[in-house]
């Protein structure tokens, strides 16, 4: 039997009109390899989680969690499991200070959607172990509160002076992964629009980051800056 992803789409905030596209596309990434459960419903986090082989939270917004979807979601990753993070996943649980945790950093601002510029830091991840060097897209290109490099290990990063209007300088993380407890942890910043998810590169990205946080792949580098 194919390990499941358990993919949540729900928003209580701004919703990208692109999520019907990618849940269809995840459907369709790896379909003898990974299944797919999408759903919007907060009784589905509620629920017993370990069946799942990770959690994806695909441009989710706003407070989508109850207090109980919040308790099991915690243990269920500090206890081995995987969590990815798409796009507006950052934009998600405020007033949750550990979810904030979990992710790395959360969202504060984009400029508009634009072309620009993606750095690839490391291709030793299955995320990003097929892109060249320099990789062209268009995306809303967000900037976060914190620089999440000192807690995660950075795929890619922005090249601000490939676009208008970037607010994190030099230095702009736009995936990552970490480990959170003795979960595994893959977030990636893009996946604005539905274009994204017919794009082979990034449905590549998305497929190699799902695969990391699902333990089905491994990168050769640490989880952790440094190993720590």
């Amino acid at each position: 039997m194919a390990p499941r992803l358990l993919v949540y789409t729900r928003t209580t905030a701004y919703r990208h009109d692109s999520i019907p596209d990618a849940v269809a596309a995840l459907r369709t990434l790896d379909p003898d390899g990974l299944a797919v459960d999408a759903t919007e419903n907060p009784a589905a986090l509620e629920a017993d989680l370990t069946p799942y082989a990770a959690v994806v939270f695909l441009s989710t917004s706003g407070d989508v969690l109850t207090d109980a979807g919040r308790a099991r979601l915690t243990a269920y990753v500090e206890g081995g499991g995987g969590f990815a993070g798409v796009h507006a996943a950052t934009c998600t649980e405020y007033g949750w200070p550990y979810f904030g945790e979990l992710l790395g950093a959360r969202f504060t601002r984009h400029p508009a959607y634009q072309p620009g510029r993606v750095v690839v830091e490391d291709r030793a991840h299955p995320a990003t172990a097929h892109l060249p060097a320099t990789w062209q897209f268009t995306d809303e290109w967000y900037d976060f509160d914190t620089n999440p490099r000192a807690t995660a290990h950075i795929l890619l990063r922005a090249d601000e002076s490939s676009y208008d209007g970037g607010g994190m300088g030099a230095d702009h993380p736009l995936a990552w992964y970490r480990a959170q407890g003795a979960g595994r942890v893959f977030y990636t910043a893009l996946g604005h629009a539905s274009p994204a998810y017919a794009d082979p590169a990034f449905r590549a990205h998305l497929l190699g980051g799902l695969r990391w946080a699902a333990g089905l792949a491994h990168p050769s580098g640490p989880a952790h800056p440094s190993g720590a």
